[in-house]
């Protein structure tokens, strides 16, 4: 397993811009399937946004799509989450998430073995 640690977040206001890092232990990061998911008050955990191991592929939620970018950088075991045109309704806790290649569907939570300590993002109207 990886340990993962984030940064970023905090408070802006609609339409502006904020980018997630989450940075991962270990020499194997390489190997991981990473993730984005946000939970906001009163609700379920939700997935945002994943990125497989070579940066190949990348899912994101419909309401993010065009809005959202995830990426990686495998020199420097970091993941980022790049998000433009916020909007109210992103307002959340947002988690990072790894997952072994070969066993982590990218959109299913249950799949990711190791997470993030999560960091909030608000967005004001």
């Amino acid at each position: 397993q990886v340990v993962l640690v984030q940064s970023g977040g905090g408070l802006v206001q609609a339409g502006g811009s904020l980018t997630l890092s989450c940075a991962a232990s270990g020499r194997t990061f390489s190997t991981y399937t990473m993730g984005w998911f946000r939970q906001a008050p009163g609700k379920e955990r939700e997935f945002v946004a994943s990125i497989t191991s070579n940066g190949g592929s990348t899912y994101y939620e419909n309401s993010v799509k065009g809005r959202f970018t995830i990426s990686r950088d495998n020199s420097k075991n970091t993941y980022y989450l790049r998000m433009n045109g916020l909007k109210p309704e992103d307002t959340a806790v947002y988690y990072c998430a790894a997952g072994a290649r070969y066993r982590t569907n990218p959109l299913r939570e249950s799949d990711y073995t190791s997470w993030g300590q999560g960091t909030q993002v608000t967005v004001s109207s």
